[in-house]
C-alpha cells in the first residue's frame, strides 16, 4: 500500500472495547492522499535542546521533513528524513539524557549541516514545529541564514478538542489517533507531526487546511504593559500569558484581529481603568503575520 500508516482498528472483546496501537513508520513517497502530486512544500521540524532557555542552552539534535501538499491540503508526499546532532560542548544533564535518549557520547565530535539545513527550511513555504512559540528562536539562534519566515504551529493553530482529542500533546494526539512512536527524538515527533496533519475531522477537512487557513489571518500580539501585580490571575483566567523574558517581563496574548476592538474593551475596563492602579496608561499592541509570529 503506498498509505505509509494505518490506524489501528478497534475490537470488541468480551472485557470490552480493546484499542489497538500500531507503531508509526512514515516511509517516504505518496501517502496516497489527495489527486497526484500537490504542488506545495511545508516542511516539519523539531529541535532538542540541552535546556528551556534559549540564551543559555544549545541544538543537540534537529530533525527536518518536507512534505507536498494540495489546495485542499491534503499531504500527497513525504520527502526524505534528515537529522543532525550536535556537541554542546559540554556534558548533557541527566534530565536531558532522560529525556531525549542521547547520551554524550552520541553527540561527540558532531555538528549540524548548516547550509544543507537552511537550504531545506527556506525550500518551502512554510515551517511548522509542534510549539513553534519553542523551536523557532531555537532554530534561528543557530541558524541565522533560515531567520524570517513563515511559521504555523500545528499545537496552536488547530483546534484538536474541535476534533475529538482531549489535549494538544503531540504524543497523547497520536496515541488517540491509533498510533505511537518510540521515544522524545526530533525525528519521531517530526514524523508524528505530519501523520496529525493528515488528519480529517467529521467534514474530512485536515488539520494542515485548518492550521495554513488559522496561519494566514493576520493577528494581534497583546501586550498588558504596567498591569497591577494583583491581576495576574485575572489575566492567566483571559487567557494571558507569562512572558519573562528580560527584556520584557509582560503578560501578553494573541488576538484575532476581528477580536481586538474586544480586547481593548476588557482591557480598559479590568486593567487601565483608574482603580486597577495601572502603572501604564495602555496595553502594547503589535500585529502579527506568519513572518514574524511565534518570535
Amino acid at each position: 500500500m503506498n498509505i505509509h500508516a494505518e490506524v489501528g482498528r478497534s475490537s470488541a472483546t468480551g472485557a470490552g472495547d480493546v484499542r489497538v496501537l500500531h507503531p508509526l513508520r512514515l516511509h517516504e513517497g505518496s501517502t496516497g492522499d489527495g489527486a497526484g502530486r500537490g504542488p506545495h512544500v511545508g516542511v516539519a521540524i523539531d529541535v532538542e535542546t540541552t535546556g528551556l532557555d534559549v540564551n543559555a542552552g544549545k541544538v543537540i539534535e534537529l530533525a527536518v521533513r518536507r512534505f507536498r501538499y494540495d489546495a485542499e491540503g491534503f499531504i500527497t508526499d513525504v520527502d526524505e528524513a534528515f537529522e543532525w546532532r550536535e556537541d554542546p560542548g559540554e556534558p548533557l544533564h541527566p534530565d536531558i539524557t532522560a529525556l531525549t535518549g542521547l547520551a554524550d557520547a552520541d553527540l561527540a565530535g558532531r555538528e549540524i549541516d548548516e547550509d544543507d539545513a537552511s537550504r531545506l527550511l527556506r525550500s518551502a513555504s512554510f515551517v511548522v514545529a509542534h510549539n513553534s512559540s519553542f523551536d523557532r528562536a531555537w532554530v534561528e539562534r543557530r541558524l541565522p541564514d533560515a531567520a524570517g519566515l513563515n511559521w504555523c504551529c500545528s499545537m496552536r493553530q488547530v483546534d484538536w478538542r474541535a476534533r475529538g482529542f482531549d489535549g494538544r500533546v503531540l504524543g497523547y494526539l497520536l496515541l488517540q489517533n491509533g498510533f505511537y512512536h518510540c521515544g522524545h527524538r526530533a525525528s519521531a515527533d517530526v514524523d508524528a507531526l505530519i501523520q496529525m496533519l493528515r488528519h480529517k475531522d467529521a467534514d474530512g477537512r485536515t488539520a494542515l487546511s485548518e492550521m495554513i487557513e488559522t496561519g494566514a489571518k493576520p493577528s494581534w500580539i497583546v501586550r498588558a504593559r504596567g498591569a497591577h501585580f494583583d491581576l495576574k490571575g485575572s489575566l492567566r483566567a483571559r487567557g494571558y500569558r507569562w512572558d519573562a523574558a528580560e527584556e520584557r517581563k509582560v503578560w501578553w496574548r494573541e488576538v484575532a484581529d476581528e477580536d481586538l476592538v474586544q480586547e481593548q474593551f476588557w482591557l480598559a475596563a479590568n486593567v487601565y481603568a483608574v482603580d486597577a492602579r495601572p502603572q501604564k496608561i495602555c496595553p502594547e499592541i503589535v500585529r502579527v503575520t506568519p513572518r514574524t509570529r511565534f518570535l
